[in-house]
């Protein structure tokens, strides 16, 4: 068992909050699949650098994709993370990095409250009779 794999008592958790097998051909490990899920969310690597002992990639990416969807993982986190939460097994650390916080696209270059505008291109004219199109 790697670091960061799911321990024996995690594993019987999570087992019966699991889909069976899916329609004709036998799934892959789902124990092996949400390791290689788990390496893949610690690490934030590419899935097509999975290593190997996890198995395809594309699998464990399909499953993470239908899981979500189906409401598989939801039923895991509400299990695991409430429940070892309420007991206080749970140790909640937020980290925030300043890379990945984005301001509102208004919110760059914004005019500031009472500050002077730019004069407009129309209020630029160079006197006071205009010669321009349409002047007589």
């Amino acid at each position: 068992m790697g670091r960061g794999e799911l321990t024996d008592r995690a594993w019987a958790r999570v087992e019966p909050l699991l889909p069976v097998s899916g329609r004709g051909r036998r799934w892959r490990d789902h124990r092996q699949v949400i390791n290689a899920i788990l390496w893949k969310l610690c690490t934030g690597a590419p899935w097509r650098d999975l290593p190997e002992r996890y198995g395809p990639w594309k699998t464990a990416h399909e499953r993470l994709r239908l899981w979500t969807a189906d409401g598989t993982w939801q039923k895991i986190l509400d299990e695991v993370i409430v429940k070892d939460d309420a007991v206080g097994d749970v140790d909640w650390v937020i980290s925030v990095d300043s890379s990945v916080v984005r301001a509102h696209q208004h919110a760059a270059g914004a005019r500031k409250q009472g500050a002077a505008r730019p004069p407009s291109r129309r209020s630029r004219s160079t006197g006071k009779g205009s010669a321009g199109p349409g002047a007589d």
